[in-house]
């Protein structure tokens, strides 16, 4: 009990460090470096690619301004002490500045957390990639001897918990390591979950990722599962219970199988029976295309944290991500912009997600996917953009008259004519589609 009651304290006195520690951080920049050195928010840009990864630690010394003169210990902790304030305000940008600087991806404060452990706690999942790929020591434990892996589990980050198990960091961050309270990730997930949504989704890929469900903790002897039970979770008791029974014959199709019907449980089953992430079905669709097509949410969750590929196509040539474009289904389209998914990629018509979210009139799709980086100019192999798909595959209605004034507003260029020279206008005049008129018309002022 007062185990349990000063890790609870702890985890509220974290939201209170998260909002001090960086102030307490940034007084250290009044020890100067009296060395000369470049200013304090310019660096080198950035290579082009992926935010998370671009530049690596060669790259960052070769393109970062020389000094003048050998930075002073001082220096180095006031530049260190800025590094970590940048991590707490997630600040990605002012991280590789610092980084390109000299800072220390792995100097820690006086409570021994750094920039990695910061991100895992606060669930920067993009921050945690930064700093896995320049390099950061992912085997560093928190004042509580937790590893990065507990620090994700006890918050629900379930997405930096996948990240974690995936092979290039599992074995140096440690699944089962027991803190100093008695408790690994799977017991911190459970005691200090809520046994739904994201925590849910994190004792589920806890168990995808092969973690030991067995392990008794300090505390009360108990496994994760007699915790869950006490605590009336049952849907984790559900997960634990079936992770704890047998291993499926076929891992492949039995994760082929689940992720169709939704049964994310028997998801987390499969791959932790050493189920391929990429299986294929006799479309070549993968579990998370197959998840995607049928609104699979939880599914996709587990699969994509642990490295499920949101571009794999399939023999129709689509992907997990394009079908959103079909289902129009928002928290699908949310859970896959998480990791990245190529928003280039092209179905059988040649054709972006946003032009058959268009074309069928998936208002609140559009709202989110338009301002997410995709060309909402496109022109697919009909010579159709989304803009004249809501009109020419449209009826007028108020849904896609919201569809294009989205579109329009998301920078979609009303003068892109079709192959026979026909503008969005011209056929909305044509169809008496007077509301999409008169949008169109005003646009093209």
């Amino acid at each position: 009990a007062p185990c349990f009651t000063g890790r609870m304290a702890d985890r509220s006195r974290r939201g209170a460090l998260a909002a001090t520690v960086a102030g307490t951080l940034l007084a250290l920049v009044a020890c100067a470096d009296p060395s000369p050195s470049p200013a304090p928010d310019r660096g080198p840009p950035e290579p082009a690619g992926d935010p998370a990864s671009a530049g690596t630690p060669t790259a960052s010394a070769a393109s970062a301004p020389a000094e003048a003169a050998p930075r002073t210990a001082a220096g180095q902790e006031a530049l260190d002490a800025r590094l970590l304030a940048a991590a707490w305000r997630h600040d990605l940008d002012g991280v590789r500045r610092l980084l390109a600087r000299g800072a220390d991806l792995d100097r820690r404060d006086d409570t021994r957390q750094n920039t990695f452990l910061v991100a895992a706690s606060e669930g920067y999942a993009d921050l945690l990639e930064l700093a896995i790929r320049r390099g950061a020591d992912v085997s560093l434990h928190d004042s509580f001897d937790g590893t990065a892996l507990i620090r994700a589990g006890e918050r629900g980050h379930w997405q930096v918990v996948g990240r974690l198990l995936r092979p290039d960091v599992r074995r140096a961050v440690g699944p089962d390591h027991v803190n100093n309270l008695g408790w690994t990730a799977l017991h911190e997930a459970v005691v200090l979950g809520t046994g739904l949504g994201d925590d849910a989704t994190t004792v589920r890929v806890l168990v995808a990722g092969g973690v030991d469900l067995d392990v008794p903790a300090g505390s009360d002897g108990l496994t994760a599962r007699q915790q869950a039970r006490e605590r009336g979770q049952l849907a984790v008791v559900t997960t634990l219970d079936l992770a704890s029974g047998p291993a499926p014959a076929d891992p492949d199709r039995a994760l082929l199988r689940a992720a169709s019907a939704g049964d994310a449980d028997a998801v987390a089953l499969a791959l932790r029976a050493g189920a391929d992430l990429e299986a294929r079905d006799e479309r070549r669709r993968t579990p998370l295309l197959l998840a995607a097509t049928r609104d699979h949410v939880e599914v996709a969750r587990v699969l994509l944290a642990l490295g499920a590929s949101p571009d794999a196509l399939d023999d129709r040539h689509d992907t997990p991500w394009l079908v959103t474009g079909v289902t129009g289904s928002v928290r699908m389209a949310d859970t896959m912009l998480r990791f990245g998914p190529d928003l280039t990629i092209r179905n059988r018509f040649g054709g972006l997600s946003l032009i058959p979210a268009s074309e069928r009139g998936h208002v609140d799709y559009v709202r989110r996917v338009a301002g997410s980086g995709i060309d909402v100019d496109h022109v697919n192999d009909l010579g159709w953009t989304a803009l004249l798909e809501a009109v020419i595959l449209g009826d007028g209605s108020p849904r896609y008259a919201e569809v294009v004034r989205l579109l329009l507003a998301a920078g979609a260029d009303p003068a892109i004519a079709d192959g026979d020279g026909v503008t969005p206008l011209t056929h909305a005049r044509s169809r008496d589609f007077t509301a999409l008129a008169r949008l169109l018309a005003r646009a093209e002022r």
